[in-house]
């Protein structure tokens, strides 16, 4: 029987014979009484297991944490104790030793330690919780998207073109890295690569998820995307997941609701689906979890332009606030703005829209004033940035103009000018790093703690 039906039929299985199979999580042995905590992965909780006579107790008192075991006994209810119920064992039988060597011993660990056994960190409750809740915010987020009508896209991971323009790509080849041949201008032979042209691995899937918004009308890709920035921060990996909708015949108002209600869904869901897991990390990393995400629940979205968010920043700067970073129009608002806007100034989710066009993507649909775009980032309490998305530029002549400012390769990128040929509508979409919003929900501040394996600059473990 699985620990989490154990555990949802306390009052049922009272005084009931059942057999379990799981993991020692912790053992203490007694004089006349000795106690397993055993985990099978099912719940998150733990069930606890006394034993007093077995026939072989002098091995089992012996086992170490992490060993398998089954076991069968009696369910006994203990209302007074820290469980509702306990199991009374009869047998306990050995499935899989442990060595007494195991890192993983019940105390404090750092997380900095448990990212070097990032292979056994699921087993400890903080680890067990954040990764339960990123795999069901998985599966949210993609029942929010078929129930409002999304077709969902899998757009490649090996790509021939930058969609950000920014150049952080991770190449692909299949060239011999120790015997590169070079033409007679001392350049790579790409036409001798598998693919016969320069590749590389996406940094988002975006442009390719336009194609299909204007056929399908609502669609989304979600999956790992790669950024060769060598950046040791908390918030930046090179390997990441990113969720991208896009949606035809809208605007950036619609892009700005659709963030919206997709957001406030997946945290009431959270909350309603994983209560243990939220009640162990506010009690163990923010004590102010469990309330900061109903509140964003029940929250009145504050809604800005970047050029009064610029005037509400100076404004604090000249009663006294001190920023590390400058504040002035024509910036990139830094983490530190962010959350001083959404955590002092107004205790609210921030959008802010119309971004100088220096600072933004060359797709972005330019406004009247010819020096915004209509771009809109979402910044949430405690984390800043959380969403970014545009109205996209669906009008042919605009967007080369933008892209021959911007240096874009318009030869690689043909298809996507000819889709402006064709019946382009007004279109948007923006995209979300679910390993950020994963951080948000769970309180954890290191985004190497959000994902299973990470990745980072000269490191490649696992």
């Amino acid at each position: 029987m699985e620990i989490k039906q154990v555990m949802e039929q306390t009052l049922q299985l009272d005084g009931q014979a059942i057999e379990i199979y799981g993991w020692i999580r912790n053992h203490r042995v007694g004089k006349n009484i000795n106690f397993m905590m055993i985990n099978d992965g099912t719940s998150f909780d733990t069930l606890q297991v006394v034993y007093k006579e077995l026939d072989n107790i002098d091995v089992v008192q012996k086992f170490n944490i992490a060993t398998a075991v089954k076991i069968n006994g009696i369910v006994k209810l203990t209302p007074s104790g820290k469980q509702e119920l306990e199991v009374l064992a009869t047998s306990i039988e050995l499935l899989a030793e442990s060595n007494e060597d195991y890192p993983l011993q019940p105390k404090k660990h750092t997380y900095e330690f448990l990212r070097e056994i990032a292979h056994l960190r699921t087993r400890s409750n903080t680890f067990n919780a954040v990764f339960k809740i990123r795999s069901y915010v998985s599966q949210v987020l993609h029942r929010y998207f078929e129930e409002e009508g999304f077709v969902n896209v899998h757009t490649p991971i090996i790509t021939g073109a930058d969609a950000e323009g920014a150049g952080e790509m991770f190449q692909v080849t299949s060239l011999d890295l120790e015997q590169i041949n070079l033409d007679d201008n001392n350049k790579v032979e790409y036409n001798k690569d598998f693919f016969g042209k320069k590749a590389n691995l996406t940094v988002s899937g975006q442009l390719l998820a336009e194609t299909y918004a204007l056929s399908f009308n609502k669609v989304y890709t979600f999956g790992p995307t790669f950024r060769a920035e060598k950046s040791n921060t908390t918030r930046h990996v090179p390997e990441f997941w990113m969720l991208e909708p896009e949606i035809a015949f809208s605007d950036l108002d619609d892009v700005i609701k659709l963030s919206q209600n997709m957001l406030i869904y997946v945290v009431e869901q959270v909350l309603t689906k994983c209560p243990k897991e939220i009640e162990f990390l506010n009690s163990l990393l923010d004590y102010d979890l469990n309330q900061r995400l109903k509140n964003l629940v029940n929250a009145k979205f504050e809604r800005m332009t970047y050029t009064k968010a610029i005037e509400v920043l100076q404004v604090e700067v000249e009663n006294g606030v001190k920023f590390e970073n400058k504040v002035e129009w024509g910036i990139d608002l830094a983490t530190e703005h962010e959350k001083h806007l959404t955590d002092q100034v107004y205790n609210a989710p921030v959008f802010i829209t119309d971004y100088p066009k220096d600072i933004k993507a060359f797709y972005m649909r330019i406004n009247s004033d010819q020096k915004t775009v209509a771009a809109m980032d979402l910044l949430v309490p405690g984390i800043g940035e959380l969403i970014g998305g545009s109205q996209r530029e669906e009008r042919y002549d605009n967007l080369l103009a933008m892209m021959k400012e911007k240096n874009i390769d318009i030869q690689e990128l043909q298809w996507y000018l000819d889709l402006r040929k064709y019946g382009c509508v007004k279109h948007g979409g923006f995209g979300m790093g679910f390993e950020r919003l994963i951080m948000y929900i769970t309180g954890m501040e290191n985004i190497r703690d959000v994902l299973p394996f990470p990745r980072g600059v000269k490191s490649l473990e696992f």
